[in-house]
């Protein structure tokens, strides 16, 4: 927003915080002069917002008091966080339902005489819809092209890295316009590189937030890590995005398949299913077998699992805890260290407790 705009809001903001406030203080947190906040001021009042003038040695500015403030003025920055807070927290099951009986636009109508007032869903729902009614519409389309855009798959372990406002929006953008950009990136080796990209998704996983995209620099399909993307700049034109593409499952499938120490190729006698309970997809890739028949075809049913994972001594109480059969075929490294964890739970299981 233009920066006397911004600044008068933020004058708003100062008064609404309570309290006198003198022209002084006013001017010195707004970096401004004297004159200029009598000015802003004045903007206040022609927008009939009460701001009272306090005489004497400890006068200033103050909101009249009982005033209420607009329902919301929110910048960019603060819209985003909010809405994506109230998604977060839907998606985490931290928001509870509620159901309107009675009030004006909650509802939805079925047909001629329904109730205009009978819908049900969660707070945080109910909540983003007041939030969205009231935001500019500049900012409301902005908003509709990150949620529009956005998938979840795991809740973070980690608190998250954030992107910045200036990196999500014009991606989220290029995502549901299907708009080219350019972004410099910089990789977990520290490598610097500029880069153009049809973006087809936004994901967040494990407290990280992820694109997917066409890296047209590479001629490749990739997966960028926001917080790692600077300067991006939407170019003209358009692009055709990939047909029934998932963007969740391209995150999830990139992370369990990047380079590694060790290349793990097993097969366990289990459904992909019961395997990621304890192998998530970013983890493991899982192919079912087909079926050798018979009436005892589900229970000898067999998936190829392949991870990549720089360590393997956490793998053989992992693989134990599946409670199915299961065939190493490499590394032989692995081998050894399921025998060993073997033999630790056997001399564990028949060692005898000591005598009182």
């Amino acid at each position: 927003m233009p920066r006397p705009i911004a600044r008068v809001l933020a004058l708003l903001e100062l008064l609404q915080s309570g309290g006198i406030r003198t022209a002084a203080e006013l001017a010195d947190r707004l970096g401004v002069d004297e004159r200029t906040v009598r000015h802003y001021i004045g903007h206040l009042i022609d927008l009939d917002i009460p701001v009272e003038s306090v005489r004497g040695r400890h006068g200033g500015y103050r909101l009249a008091p009982g005033h209420r403030m607009p329902p919301l003025m929110l910048n960019d920055d603060e819209a985003l966080a909010v809405a994506l807070g109230l998604v977060a927290g839907e998606r985490a099951g931290l928001t509870p339902s509620t159901s309107t009986g009675t009030g004006t636009g909650a509802g939805t109508s079925t047909g001629a005489g329904a109730s205009t007032n009978t819908g049900t869903g969660t707070a945080s729902e109910t909540a983003a819809a007041k939030i969205r009614r009231v935001l500019p519409g500049r900012l409301r389309l902005r908003l509709d092209a990150v949620l529009g855009s956005l998938a979840f798959t795991a809740p973070p372990r980690t608190p998250a890295a954030a992107p910045a406002t200036e990196v999500l929006l014009p991606i989220a953008d290029a995502v549901n316009h299907h708009r080219p950009v350019t972004i410099r990136y910089t990789s977990a080796d520290g490598r610097h590189s500029e880069r153009t990209l049809h973006p087809h998704g936004l994901v967040v996983h494990s407290g990280k937030w992820y694109t997917t995209a066409a890296d047209l620099t590479s001629g490749q399909d990739r997966t960028f890590r926001l917080d790692r993307i600077t300067d991006v700049r939407t170019l003209p034109g358009s692009f055709e995005p990939p047909p029934a593409a998932d963007p969740a499952e391209r995150v999830l499938t990139a992370l369990a398949t990047a380079p590694y120490r060790y290349e793990v190729s097993l097969r366990v006698q289990a459904t992909a299913e019961h395997i990621h309970t304890r192998l998530p997809p970013s983890v493991a890739v899982v192919h079912e077998l087909p079926s050798p028949g018979g009436a005892d075809a589900q229970t000898e049913r067999w998936s190829r699992v392949g991870l990549r994972v720089d360590r393997l001594d956490w793998l053989p109480a992992v693989l134990a805890s599946l409670d199915r059969p299961f065939v190493i075929d490499r590394p032989d490294e692995l081998r050894g260290l399921v025998e060993a964890l073997a033999e630790r739970l056997t001399a564990s299981a028949r060692r005898t407790p000591p005598q009182d």
